[in-house]
């Protein structure tokens, strides 16, 4: 079983940054890939960034060139640095670690892009 917790979301004003953090604990060794989805009012969640044990990663075509999404150094975190946010940015962002199919999910963090 996985765990995650996420942290680092609040208000930003357009064009500013923010880093998102998701520290997992449980069985960590059992996990392929980790990622970043999001949920927007009114619209159903969707992935913004994902990588995997091997360190390859996706991305939305929304956020290239502005997001990143890294592994810590202890494997047991994964980072989302959002760049250059705008309004549409706007959502509660959950991570997610996929284990042999199994996925499991944070509670999710809020990030308010707006001036």
């Amino acid at each position: 079983q996985v765990q995650l917790v996420e942290s680092g979301g609040g208000l930003v004003q357009p064009g500013g940054s923010l880093r998102l953090s998701c520290a997992a604990s449980g069985s960590i060794f059992k996990i392929n890939a980790m990622g970043w989805y999001r949920q927007a009012p009114g619209k159903q969640r969707e992935l913004v960034a994902a990588i995997t044990s091997g360190g390859s990663t996706n991305y939305a075509d929304s956020v290239k060139g502005r997001f990143t999404i890294a592994r810590g150094n202890a494997k047991d975190t994964v980072y989302l640095q959002m760049n250059s946010l705008r309004p549409e940015d706007t959502a509660v962002y959950y991570c997610n670690a996929d284990s042999s199919g199994l996925r499991y999910w944070g509670k999710g963090t809020l990030v308010t892009v707006s001036s």
